[in-house]
């Protein structure tokens, strides 16, 4: 089992029993399930800088990262850096996050907010609306082509943006519907956690043009930015640049002012 099947096969039981703690009903109740959601592909779309950035203490191929940060902290340090959006890692057993930290970034910012998941169940998607999120991820390695089709167009009927997210060729072929907003390639190969901005420049000319390009993982410094863009990226994940130093909110500002020179 490589580290993304040991994931799967936990959220699966994870999942299970949170159904059974806390009926759908109750989640459609949630004061934010009836809030108008922001698109974040939308605002890639016109953005300059295209960032999303990441809450995230900790992960599998990094063990610690941060574990110091608060939530609202980061949530408002990134809204003031100026960021598109912010992805916040909800797992708790591998990324030691929860739905509390969704709801606390709802709370602290108008970001668009990216729920980053495991998703294998559409109860996961009603979660990610009832704490507030706009955007949710699919990751194609651990779901078929049904699945993200379901998945994608539930998401839609909940007004939620959809990212999906492939590490090759073959991922992306079986993913391409029109329920998609944006098309995120990852640059860290998972079964071996080697990082190449190289899978993003492969599979640039294969993703249509109707999505939003988003590159995700291994993006540390302005090159990387810059190499990208001429592929027709519009959107760029940084995950532990800005939470390994002690304000997210500072070094993504100052990220960002030199991406801007």
């Amino acid at each position: 089992m490589n580290i993304l099947d040991k994931i799967t096969a936990d959220k699966r039981t994870e999942v299970a029993l949170r159904k059974s703690l806390i009926p759908i009903s109750q989640l459609e109740q949630s004061v934010l399930f009836e809030r108008p959601t922001v698109s974040l592909a939308e605002k890639l779309r016109t953005s300059n800088t295209g960032i999303i950035a990441e809450h995230k203490r900790r992960s599998p191929s990094k063990s610690v990262i941060n574990h110091n940060l608060n939530v609202n902290d980061v949530a408002k340090g990134y809204e003031d850096a100026g960021v598109c959006g912010m992805s916040v890692l909800t797992d708790g057993k591998y990324f030691g996050g929860s739905l509390d930290d969704l709801l606390l970034a709802r709370a602290s910012c108008n970001l668009p907010l990216l729920r980053k998941e495991f998703i294998i169940d559409e109860y996961q998607l009603l979660e990610a609306k009832a704490y507030g999120a706009d955007v949710i991820l699919l990751i194609a390695a651990i779901l078929t082509r049904d699945e993200i089709k379901q998945f994608s167009e539930f998401a839609k009927s909940l007004n939620l943006d959809v990212l999906l997210e492939v590490h090759n060729e073959e991922e992306l072929n079986k993913s391409i519907m029109p329920s998609l907003d944006m098309l995120g390639v990852n640059n860290r190969n998972l079964k071996t956690f080697d990082v190449s901005l190289d899978t993003s420049k492969s599979l640039s000319a294969l993703i249509p043009d109707d999505f939003v390009k988003v590159s995700e993982s291994g993006i540390s410094n302005i090159e990387a930015i810059k190499s990208l863009q001429p592929f027709g990226y519009q959107g760029f994940l940084i995950g532990e640049n800005f939470m390994k130093t002690d304000n997210a909110g500072d070094s993504a500002k100052t990220f960002i002012e030199q991406l801007n020179k």
